[in-house]
């Protein structure tokens, strides 16, 4: 088999074997195929798209490339959800013990941020003590025992994704349907997990800015998952502002813990609800959405997410007191009011530009190697449909720096208001299932 002939064979739009899909992904990740090659491949693909068949056998391949984790000795069904970024989510922090409350094993691989804000990871370790270096014996343990753990990306997961990944980069075939699916869906499918949920993000902060790349998206990575054995489903949702009002490592802890005792933004709630009613019927727990919604609803109101909230913080080395104490979490020297320059209506949030924000004040980072500051970001108090008055405050800036009005600048110019009255955006826009 030659390359050259899949290359051709892909050119002309026709459909790849299985064969000759291997023959490709296991060159490439063993260095006998040329990156000038793949580049070919690559922009073939973009033009001329993939079948069903060709994306779920090039997912499987990336999987196959690597190492693959294990989770059988856990009990039950597991469920992992995925987002594809924006800037305020921190629907893990909350999912994870909200759905383990109902019985749902959550077998969380979570990995840093790099960009607006931090991930998963870095905003944890925001609470003393709490660390993910567990092995994978103590990790399987744990989520027997209590339902919920997380631990960092580790092993050597789908190579043929990194290779390829840093590839499309530098080739302008980034955003193409088929790579894109097969990459996401390649690391959730070597993490592991018996179903999965997908969080799609659409909108001005997603990296899906159209409803219709986001239904794409979706309707690809949703028939990927269930080819290739794992009950898969998507929600899109909104991303035209931030999720929430926290944006920042401790501020995005404080208020999960705020909406683990029920009394979080309304988005970011009804969000986890959506999410959370999914993972709990795809893990049978429940008959239907509305029983598995009135479960989840029930333990935001009775203390039992709270509580699995701190016992999965404590069996992890955390100091749980956090959660009644979120004052003992990394705090800003200044907390400095950024404040409305005209009466009206919020139209516009640049999400995107409020995370980079946010970064400059240190809480994400520039590059790999960048320090992350866990006390600062950014609190809105205004999102888009909010009416405001001149003088009164559309947020508050957390900083370790007193002068920020590189900061201030670029978030007036990330926020419009309006004469006009304006309708709060819609939150969930699709489900798609199989």
């Amino acid at each position: 088999m030659r390359m050259y002939d899949v290359i051709e064979k892909k050119r002309d739009g026709e459909e790849l074997s299985k064969e000759e899909i291997r023959f490709f992904i296991n060159g490439y990740t063993n260095g006998d195929i040329p990156d000038y090659q793949v580049s070919a491949l690559m922009m073939a693909v973009y033009f001329q798209d993939m079948t069903e068949a060709e994306r779920a056998e090039l997912t499987t391949a990336m999987v196959e490339s690597g190492d693959q984790i294990d989770l059988s000795a856990i009990s039950g069904i597991k469920v992992d959800k995925h987002s594809t970024g924006g800037v305020g989510d921190t629907t893990t922090l909350i999912l994870a013990p909200l759905v383990a409350s109902v019985g749902v094993p959550v077998a969380k691989m979570s990995g840093r941020g790099l960009g607006h804000t931090g991930g998963t990871i870095d905003k944890l370790e925001s609470v003393p003590g709490f660390h993910v270096g567990i092995s994978s014996d103590e990790f399987v343990d744990l989520v027997n025992t209590n339902k919920a753990a997380v631990v960092g990306q580790t092993g050597n997961l789908t190579p043929a994704d990194k290779k390829l990944y840093s590839l499309r980069d530098v080739t302008a075939t980034v955003n193409s349907i088929p790579l894109i699916a097969s990459s996401i869906m390649s690391k959730k499918i070597a993490s592991g997990a018996d179903a999965i949920v997908l969080d799609v993000k659409t909108g001005a902060g997603a990296f899906m800015k159209q409803y219709d790349e986001a239904k794409e998206l979706a309707e690809a990575m949703v028939s990927i998952g269930n080819r290739v054995g794992r009950n898969t489903m998507a929600v899109i949702s909104d991303m035209s502002q931030p999720l929430g009002k926290a944006i920042g490592n401790a501020l995005e802890v404080k208020e999960a813990i705020d909406t683990l005792k029920g009394n979080g933004p309304e988005d970011l709630t009804e969000l986890c609800l959506t999410l959370g009613s999914q993972m709990v019927l795809l893990a049978n727990k429940a008959d239907s959405l509305d029983e598995a919604r009135t479960l989840l609803s029930n333990n935001l109101n009775n203390g039992k997410a709270f509580n699995q909230f701190k016992l999965f913080l404590e069996s992890q080395g955390g100091d749980s007191s956090v959660a009644d104490n979120p004052e003992s979490l990394p705090q800003a020297a200044y907390k400095i009011d950024l404040k409305a320059k005209y009466s009206g209506t919020v139209s516009e949030m640049v999400a995107d530009d409020i995370g980079t924000a946010a970064m400059m004040l240190g809480a994400g980072r520039a590059t790999k190697e960048s320090k992350i500051d866990l006390a600062v970001g950014i609190v809105l108090h205004k999102k888009i449909g909010d009416t405001v008055t001149e003088g009164n405050p559309l947020l508050t800036i957390y900083s370790n720096q007193e002068n920020v009005e590189d900061v201030k600048e670029k978030l007036h110019a990330s926020i419009t208001v309006s004469e006009d009255t304006v309708e709060r955006p819609q939150l969930i826009y699709d489900t798609v299932t199989k």
